[in-house]
């Protein structure tokens, strides 16, 4: 990569999250890397630089969505291009393409598989060709599930000398909201596939994502049951679409690690007993990503309540000859705005200083893998930790 004028862009650094993600910034890494906010209006993002207290000299890009001129000028300013403009199907393919041109990484928050397709589809190749490596769903969705999947594989390499062939994730505890940009990106597809009912088949297919790949029929996850690994009732995991996706492809960049016969599957406990059932009963009943309490893109929890936000996921790991292995991974903060924007930054600096992998369109685990697992446990508030 030539010389750029940026380490690092953080593109719509007006909005909610993207601010959170500027003030990360400016607390982690405001004295070792050069960087700049960038977004549609440069008076927002001075009153926003202001208001977080972020260096008065932090340079400040403007670009429209819709502008690809602008686009294509501020991808080519910078190393690494962090974005928080979603729904990415309605205003980020063109940021996308401008990225792989100039041969800048990318990260963003993406959970919108059908768009991923369309990306992986569209610019994989000319990625390859350009050394960019784009890297989607570097929030909650997916870090945590997807990297907790590769940190329990590799400790059942080390200990067995062989791949969990099957792996149940379990989400003990998660306090925070929901994002109104996830809940504004499920609209966003649905009305996707109303226009185009073929989507259909790679929002309901867990190997969409898996370059070609068709591994066997998965666990069912779209319902309430018992679940023998803990002993618990579960219910279904609104997350589950997107990451199970990222899973399966992280294993095919991963040349199948974790196997080509990869059971995977994701569901929230919800305690034991009849009083689990009710809970489950309960949380499969209600959809989190409706009503009136879901906050608006753009809007979000106040500090004290992403401060008193965590999560907690429990991964419990069988190998062929059904030996066993568990791990956890939790966050300290929210997980859809505090923990999601350390996890998405921390995610650039990874690309910027420690990755060495090269052009593509990646999951995270194939792409910074253990570099990103020690920055985040480090940095960001997060554990990986084995539980047996």
């Amino acid at each position: 990569m030539s010389e750029r004028e940026f380490d690092v862009i953080v593109y719509g650094a007006s909005g909610f999250t993207g601010r959170l993600v500027a003030e990360y910034m400016q607390q982690q890494y405001g004295r070792e890397v050069n960087w700049a906010m960038a977004g549609r209006s440069a008076e927002k993002l001075a009153q926003v630089r202001d208001e977080m207290s972020i260096n008065a000299a932090t340079p400040l890009v403007t670009a429209n969505a819709d502008n690809e001129a602008e686009l294509e000028a501020m991808a080519a300013r910078t190393k690494v291009m962090i974005t928080t403009v979603g729904p990415y199907q309605l205003y980020g393919s063109a940021l996308v393409a401008a990225c792989v041109a100039a041969g800048t990484d990318y990260v963003d928050l993406s959970g919108e598989p059908g768009w991923m397709h369309e990306m992986i589809e569209a610019h994989d190749e000319a990625a390859k060709v350009s050394g960019a490596r784009i890297v989607h769903s570097c929030g909650f969705d997916s870090i945590p599930f997807d990297l907790g999947v590769y940190f329990l594989q590799q400790a059942a390499q080390e200990k067995f000398g062989a791949p969990c062939n099957q792996v149940r994730t379990r989400v003990r505890a998660m306090n925070g909201e929901f994002s109104g940009g996830t809940a504004a990106s499920l609209g966003a597809t649905m009305a996707a596939v109303s226009k185009n009912p073929d989507l259909l088949g790679i929002l309901v297919n867990p190997f969409s994502l898996a370059n070609g790949h068709e591994g066997p029929v998965q666990p069912a996850d779209d319902a309430v049951y018992e679940d023998e690994a803990t002993g618990q009732w579960v219910a279904p995991f609104i997350m589950a679409a997107i990451n199970t996706k990222n899973i399966h492809r992280s294993n095919a960049l991963l040349g199948h690690a974790y196997g080509e016969d990869f059971l995977y599957d994701e569901m929230m406990l919800c305690g034991p007993g009849d009083e689990g059932k009710a809970v489950a009963e309960f949380v499969a009943s209600n959809n989190p990503l409706a009503g009136d309490d879901v906050p608006q893109p753009g809007e979000g929890p106040s500090k004290e309540s992403r401060e008193a936000g965590n999560y907690d996921v429990l991964f419990i790991g069988t190998t062929a000859d059904g030996s066993c292995v568990e791990a956890a991974v939790g966050g300290d903060m929210d997980p859809g705005y505090g923990s999601t924007s350390k996890m998405l930054a921390e995610s650039a600096i990874c690309l910027l200083q420690d990755c060495n992998i090269g052009g593509g369109v990646y999951t995270p685990a194939p792409a910074m893998g253990d570099k990103l697992i020690a920055r985040l446990v480090d940095n960001a508030g997060l554990y990986f930790r084995m539980e047996n």
